[in-house]
């Protein structure tokens, strides 16, 4: 993956109708911002009841965006992740339907997750009060059979997301046939979603357990072995963070969007700067994703400190729904559907109160702490949350989902905030100081200094929190200059 800015993005959501208009948007009104894209879901159907990520056929492009060769076309301008969604299918899937019609005669019962392939001599409260769950209840859906029997069938996020074996060897031959075909697709680095639920054991969490870790390990050298380059998105307490780090290629820093928002909005830098000092350097940074604001990424965990103390992490949640005038607040938990316990549905612009300043300072910060940064697409346009969508579907996570028109991209494209960000981002990607060595100045705490150096060049952030100031220095056409400021 190229040192450099990464975009994700829905195809169909960003003004563009299919891979190819995808393709000219990057190659000519967004030209140069990007050194690659992580395309969210785009299998068929791109609309189901969890926005792509609930594939019926996991293999094949949702015909509306194009086919394989599209995704290949893309795939010459600039480098492609995507998703290798390991947990689930879609319920309406072929061969889920097989096996509701089959049962276990089916050819496709190993590859589905069973409550008795789990649980084969029964669960106890203990067994099932262990089991970790993004959302609240179960993890299971009791599903009814052709013959008029009924399965509890492992439904880890909705329950129309059937969860894989991944321990059989249908889902083993399942995932590898993915990879494969992403392979001959020119796609150079996958996305592995919600593996950190993959392996279910008895007595366990089933979350980020030791097997969890050996299927991460084994997938990842599986996917190396087609050339391709592994991402982990796991939300969890920042030092399983930094173990899973050591195993695999990329880790998302999701504790950085929390901790950029206690640095702007509490005036002090302590946190963020204790962050950098033990984080792991090979991750992609982040403000904003398709999902919400993580905080159990910062906050404690069974007594261990987190990143953030609590009361502080509380005040700065509702210092979210504060800035966004409580819309964050119609979108987060038990208010919308599709929720998650440990997020906060809020676009990035309006967690800031809409502070345009404070964005950029943000964006600033992101793009020179360790990393390769990816920014969002509703956050390049330093928008707004969609109410109009969120009403529409009473889905938290589309507060952040924006369907833009291509009006809406040009529109946004000639604002002022827009070209500030422009020039930053052609900044990150431009400089050559970026490849070289971090180091974090001893600065007070309301107050940050970044530098990065390689051989003569070098250049350097420094922010003053009090007054939201920054300053961004460093070598250009081989002298020492002011290359951006507010």
């Amino acid at each position: 993956m190229k040192n450099q800015i990464q975009l994700i993005t829905y195809v169909d959501r960003i003004g563009c109708s299919n891979f190819e208009e995808l393709n000219q948007l990057l190659q000519h009104e967004l030209s140069g911002l990007f050194g690659g894209v992580h395309v969210l879901p785009f299998f068929d159907p791109i609309d189901g009841e969890d926005a792509g990520f609930d594939p019926i056929d996991h293999k094949k492009v949702d015909p509306r965006l194009g086919d394989w060769t599209n995704v290949g076309n893309l795939g010459q301008n600039m480098d492609i992740m995507a998703d290798l969604i390991v947990n689930h299918v879609s319920a309406d899937s072929t061969e889920f339907k097989h096996f509701l019609e089959h049962g276990d005669d089916s050819e496709y019962a190993p590859l589905f997750l069973t409550f008795e392939k789990v649980f084969p001599q029964g669960a106890n409260e203990e067994d099932l009060l262990s089991i970790y769950r993004p959302r609240p209840g179960f993890p299971f859906t009791k599903y009814r059979m052709a013959d008029g029997t009924q399965r509890l069938i492992w439904t880890t996020f909705t329950p129309k997301q059937i969860d894989i074996d991944v321990n059989s060897k249908s889902g083993l031959e399942y995932l590898d046939s993915i990879l494969g075909l992403y392979q001959q697709a020119g796609i150079s680095m996958i996305r592995l979603d919600a593996a950190g639920y993959a392996i279910k054991k008895p007595g366990t969490s089933c979350f980020m357990i030791p097997e969890t870790f050996d299927f991460i390990d084994e997938l990842t050298q599986k996917a190396k072995t087609y050339g391709i380059e592994v991402l982990v998105e796991i939300h969890s307490y920042y030092k399983t963070q930094i173990k899973i780090a050591q195993k695999v290629d990329y880790v998302y820093d999701f504790a950085l969007p929390v901790l950029v928002l206690d640095t702007l909005f509490n005036k002090t830098a302590k946190n963020l700067k204790h962050w950098l000092e033990i984080a792991p350097r090979n991750v992609v940074t982040v403000l904003d994703t398709h999902d919400g604001i993580g905080i159990v990424d910062v906050a404690s965990e069974n007594g261990q400190e987190g990143l953030i103390p609590d009361q502080t992490l509380e005040g700065i949640v509702d210092q979210i729904h504060k800035n966004s005038e409580e819309r964050s607040r119609k979108a987060t938990g038990a208010a919308a559907s599709n929720l998650d316990l440990y997020q906060v549905n809020c676009t990035y612009f309006e967690a800031l109160g809409k502070n345009e300043n404070a964005y950029l300072i943000a964006r600033a910060i992101q793009f020179f702490v360790p990393g390769v940064p990816q920014v969002y697409y509703v956050g390049v346009f330093g928008d707004e949350n969609d109410m109009e969508l969120l009403a529409s579907t009473n889905v938290g996570r589309d507060i952040n989902r924006h369907y833009y028109t291509k009006d809406e991209i040009l529109d946004k494209i000639g604002g002022d905030q827009f070209k500030k960000l422009s020039k930053l981002m052609k900044l990150r990607n431009g400089h050559e100081a970026f490849n070289g060595e971090f180091k974090l100045g001893e600065t007070n705490e309301d107050s940050l200094e970044i530098t990065w150096t390689k051989e003569i060049e070098w250049i350097s952030l420094k922010v003053n929190l009090k007054n939201e100031k920054f300053e961004i220095k460093g070598t250009q056409m081989g002298k020492a200059a002011t290359l951006m400021s507010n």
